[in-house]
């Protein structure tokens, strides 16, 4: 049981990595302009238009909370206990709010094909990212059991 669960680990680590770093989606604009952006990618263009409030929100949620989270469970398959802080209480809450970037994403691309102004089409990065959240949700214990070992069944 373990081994699976590390394995699921590096599967979500991977999943992660590709999902931050491919394209997201693909949109195309008057059949001459299309742009391919990944999460790495749509920061950085923020950030140097001048938009780095935006930048920092979407960093924090997008990049440093996935990796935070699968950084707890690494620690946790290590035999020690969630760190019993806010953090570690506040996780298995947060959990559910992970699939909230793919959700945005699809949203946009709903709007960009409903405007007849643009085509949008998702690109692998957003599978990847989508992957990796709901692997790390699985291996995250239930609000119900946060602060108990889940696999003792206490």
């Amino acid at each position: 049981m373990a081994i699976r669960r590390w394995l699921l680990i590096v599967a979500a680590a991977i999943s992660l990595t590709l999902g931050l770093a491919l394209p997201i989606m693909r949109l195309d604009r008057l059949y001459f302009f299309s742009e391919t952006p990944s999460i790495f990618g749509l920061l950085g263009g923020l950030w140097s238009a001048g938009e780095w409030p935006l930048a920092m929100l979407i960093g924090l949620f997008s990049v440093i909370f996935p990796i935070t989270k699968l950084g707890l469970i690494a620690w946790r398959e290590t035999g020690r206990q969630m760190p019993g802080g806010r953090l570690g209480r506040a996780l298995p809450h947060l959990s559910k709010w992970s699939m909230i970037d793919v959700m945005l994403v699809a949203i946009a691309i709903f709007a960009a094909k409903s405007s007849g102004l643009a085509s949008a089409m998702v690109q692998p990065g957003l599978w990847f990212y989508a992957a990796s959240a709901l692997i790390v949700g699985w291996l995250l214990p239930a609000p119900s059991a946060a602060g108990k070992d889940p696999d003792s069944g206490a």
